[in-house]
């Protein structure tokens, strides 16, 4: 063991806070603006109320995981640790806001007749609660995340996180860099250049300084002389508001006696932070194949900790460590960027200034970083695992491309004059559903086939028998393939459960036919270990 000093700030930070900071940032402004444009909630209530406690969440989190650097560089002796990064889940943006936030606040107006700023306070308390018991969820399910990451193939849990940083970080932002192509093109192949082909700028200007201050000096270039597509998006139209403090009131736990109300948006919020728990294990595997061996438990507790640290505050999204270690490693990041996007983040989100950096900084400029952070999980996720085991990575792929293709369409069918039902072709409405249901749950799904997967390859056909099986459990309680948007669970005689039941007995079969199988192999090879590599 070496004894080199710990070297928690270097150049490479830099490339790695824009990424982190910027990718936390919109997520804020995502929260607020899909809330005022889907559901005319209160701009400015979000803002006071919801931003502040979210943005203290993500402030906990990576000061958290700062910490954890340095425990890592002593007990390991090494000077080049990485943090963890840690951010806003995105899924559970888009599920808290479509299947939490917004049909409360619709609610309280409908059904409870409240006028908009007290339908906006209740939609807050179910919010808070929801954060809450995420937290406590994950509390729990720490102890054990550690031997459910050594019991599950490294193809199961890095080829998940290769579906979440395909779809969700890679192809997502991919959209909003090509609405304003001429500087979104310019801004990702100085990304790519300077982070993959490793070619350095001039005056060795860091990749994102560098795309960041090119692009952005286009895209307003292009404002000033009035090119179409060039003005001002319609999320600058949030009015700032400078250290709110409505937030606090969080404090005096009026939300508590909304406790029978919130229970029942439980079965939605539940499987967001099982998810969430499954991407902590997967991020934990990918961290230790770039060389940092975190303690999965530690990082569960953290994810935790934080999550209910921004639920007491006020906060309506959870966090939860993000894809992106080894990308932020290969840029040379360390332990700095976590501790500065901690406290910019945190100083936001209370100050509330964090809108301006989102007035300021064009979309088209920064998202070419999360697309390298995509593209690097992707490649780490494949480099990582055994040759043998592509395949099973590949599939894990499959049904996160269900979960892109059902986005739109979702979005679509969350609005109240619009239904699967009201379309006119039977054969796109079966395929719509069918969409739904893979989608449902796809982390969660993606990780158990590509497990039954990898166990086939190496011939473990009990293991994989037993994966199918748990699929089928899982299935029945909608923990995956909920038929029902937002992904709520239900008990196994539910009539949710009688949409999926023929799935579950699919699976069941299938576990049945391999296990009856393994009775006809020679012999079983044994399982590799997580690190075994094909030669």
């Amino acid at each position: 063991m070496s004894n080199h000093r710990y070297r928690w700030a270097a150049v490479g930070d830099i490339n790695a806070f824009f990424g982190l900071m910027l990718d936390n940032v919109a997520g804020l402004i995502l929260v607020v603006s899909l809330l005022a444009g889907v559901f005319q909630f209160p701009a400015e209530f979000a803002v006071q109320a919801m931003v502040p406690g979210t943005a203290i969440g993500v402030f906990v989190g990576d000061l958290m995981f700062f910490g954890l650097a340095f425990w890592l560089a002593k007990r390991t002796g090494r000077s080049d640790v990485t943090a963890m990064p840690l951010g806003l889940d995105t899924p559970s943006t888009f599920g808290m806001v479509f299947f939490v936030l917004g049909p409360a606040f619709l609610d309280a107006k409908m059904r409870l007749g409240l006028d908009e700023m007290e339908a906006a306070r209740f939609a807050w308390h179910i919010g808070i609660w929801a954060i809450v018991m995420s937290g406590l969820f994950k509390v729990v399910c720490s102890p054990v995340s550690g031997w459910i990451r050594r019991s599950v193939p490294r193809a199961g849990l890095l080829g998940s996180l290769a579906a979440i940083a395909l779809v969700l970080i890679s192809f997502l932002p991919l959209l909003d860099i090509l609405k304003t192509p001429l500087v979104g093109l310019v801004s990702l192949a100085i990304v790519l250049t300077s982070l993959i082909g490793r070619v350095p700028l001039p005056f060795r200007v860091p990749g994102t300084l560098g795309a960041l201050v090119v692009a952005g000096g286009m895209f307003y270039l292009l404002r000033a002389f009035g090119v179409e597509g060039y003005a001002a998006s319609s999320t600058h139209s949030i009015t700032p508001t400078m250290f709110p403090t409505m937030w606090l009131e969080a404090f005096e736990f009026q939300w508590v006696d909304r406790f029978s109300e919130a229970m029942k948006y439980m079965p939605i919020v539940l499987p967001f932070a099982i998810g969430t728990v499954v991407g902590g294990i997967d991020c934990t595997e990918s961290a230790a194949a770039a060389g940092d061996e975190y303690p999965t438990g530690t990082v569960i507790f953290v994810e935790a900790i934080a999550t209910l640290a921004a639920g007491l505050c006020g906060g309506v999204v959870q966090t939860t460590p993000y894809i992106g270690h080894p990308a932020y490693k290969q840029m040379g990041g360390r332990g700095a960027y976590t501790l500065a996007t901690a406290l910019l983040i945190g100083t936001a989100g209370v100050g509330g200034y964090f809108v301006y950096f989102y007035q300021i900084i064009p979309e088209a400029a920064v998202f070419p970083i999360l697309i390298f952070v995509g593209l690097e999980i992707t490649a780490q996720s494949f480099s990582a695992t055994p040759t043998r085991h592509y395949a099973a990575v590949a599939l894990a792929c499959v049904p996160a491309l269900a979960f892109l293709a059902n986005s739109f369409p979702s979005q679509i069918f969350g609005d109240p004059a619009y239904s699967i039902e009201g379309l006119g072709d039977p054969g796109l409405r079966d395929k719509l559903q069918t969409l739904l249901i893979l989608s449902n749950g796809f982390i969660l799904t993606s990780l158990l086939w590509a497990s039954a997967l990898a166990s086939i390859i190496d011939q473990g056909l009990r293991r994989a028998a037993t994966i199918f099986l748990i699929c089928g459990g899982l299935t029945l309680f909608g923990v995956i393939h909920s038929p029902v948007p937002g992904s709520p669970l239900f008990w196994p005689w539910s009539s949710e459960a009688a949409m999926v039941r023929e799935y579950a007995l699919g699976y069941a079969v299938t576990g049945l036919l391999l296990f009856g199988w393994s009775f006809c192999l020679p012999a079983v090879l044994p399982t590799p270990s997580h690190s075994e590599h094909d030669a």
